[in-house]
C-alpha cells in the first residue's frame, strides 16, 4: 500500500531534523498506530505523505504509494490524490470544519470537488456517508457547533472517507473525547477498515489505546522509529528504555 523509505525532514531555518531516516510499510487493509510523545515526528510524517509540509522545507528519502513517489509528484497530481485515495482526519475536529457552513455543506463541496458530482446528486450519498459513521440524516442541517465533541469527530470521519479513499490518516482523532466517546470512535474506525478495505494509520500519543485495536505499532522518538511490532511483542517485550517507559505507563 504505502512504503517510506529513509524520510528525512527538517523545516526551514532549523539545525534539527525533525524525522531522521525513517522507514516502514503499510500492508493494502492493515490498521497501524503511529506512537509518540507531543514533537516526536508524527505529524510531520503525516504532513509528508499528503505534500503538505511548509514552504522552504528539506525532505529527503521516498514514499511509495500504489507506484508513485509521492515526493516527486507535482502539486497538481498530489492534489488529485487527496481526498480520492488518500484522506486525512486532523487533529481536533473542528479544523475539518468551517464554524458558517452546514455539516452537510462540506460533504457537499467535497463531493463537487473531488468526484465531480452535482449539488442536486449528493444528498443520498451525504445521508448514507453519515450513516455509516453513526449520525442520522439531520446532522447534514447542523453548523459544527451545535454537534458534541463525539458527533462532530463522526462527521470529520465522514467527510474524510466522502470520496472513498483507500487510506485514511487519522492523527489523534480521540483528542479531548472522554472514555467512552473514544471508545465509540475506535470501535468506528475498526468496523470502516474491515467494511471498505481501509488501510488506516492511526497517529497518538496514547499506547494503551493504539494496542487495543492495531495490528502493528511504530514507536517514534525526537523524530526517530525507535521500535516496530505486534502490539503484544511491544507490549510484553519492548526493547528500547523509551518503549519500556511508554508500557510501565499504562501498568
Amino acid at each position: 500500500m504505502i512504503d517510506v523509505k529513509e524520510l528525512s525532514v527538517r523545516y526551514k531555518g532549523s539545525e534539527t531534523k525533525a524525522v531522521k531516516d525513517v522507514s516502514f510499510t503499510l500492508e493494502q487493509g492493515s490498521f497501524t498506530g503511529l506512537v509518540g510523545e507531543s514533537g516526536s515526528g508524527k505529524t510531520t510524517i503525516i504532513s509528508s505523505i499528503l505534500g503538505l509540509l511548509p514552504h522552504g522545507t528539506s525532505i529527503s528519502g521516498s514514499i511509495a504509494f500504489e507506484g508513485n513517489d509521492l515526493l516527486s509528484l507535482s502539486g497538481d497530481k498530489l492534489r488529485e490524490l487527496r481526498w480520492k485515495r488518500i484522506s486525512l482526519v486532523p487533529q481536533g475536529a473542528l479544523n475539518s470544519f468551517t464554524p458558517v457552513l452546514t455539516i452537510g455543506r462540506h460533504i457537499e463541496e467535497v463531493l463537487e470537488t473531488h468526484s465531480g458530482l452535482k449539488r442536486t446528486e449528493t444528498g443520498e450519498k451525504i445521508a448514507a456517508l453519515l450513516a455509516e459513521c453513526g449520525l442520522d440524516a439531520q446532522a447534514a442541517k447542523k453548523y459544527p457547533h451545535e454537534l458534541s465533541g463525539g458527533q462532530k469527530q463522526r462527521a470529520a470521519i465522514a467527510l474524510a472517507l466522502a470520496c472513498s479513499p483507500s487510506l485514511l490518516l487519522a492523527d489523534e482523532p480521540t483528542t479531548a473525547l472522554d472514555v467512552i466517546t473514544q471508545a465509540g470512535i475506535l470501535k468506528l474506525l475498526v468496523g470502516l477498515r474491515a467494511e471498505r478495505g481501509l488501510t488506516v494509520l492511526l497517529v497518538t500519543h496514547d499506547l494503551p489505546l493504539a494496542a487495543s485495536v492495531c495490528d502493528r505499532l511504530l514507536v517514534m522518538k525526537d523524530g526517530e522509529l525507535i521500535e516496530s511490532g505486534s502490539p503484544r511483542e511491544i507490549v510484553t517485550a519492548p526493547r528500547r528504555a523509551y518503549t519500556k517507559r511508554l508500557v510501565e505507563a499504562m501498568l
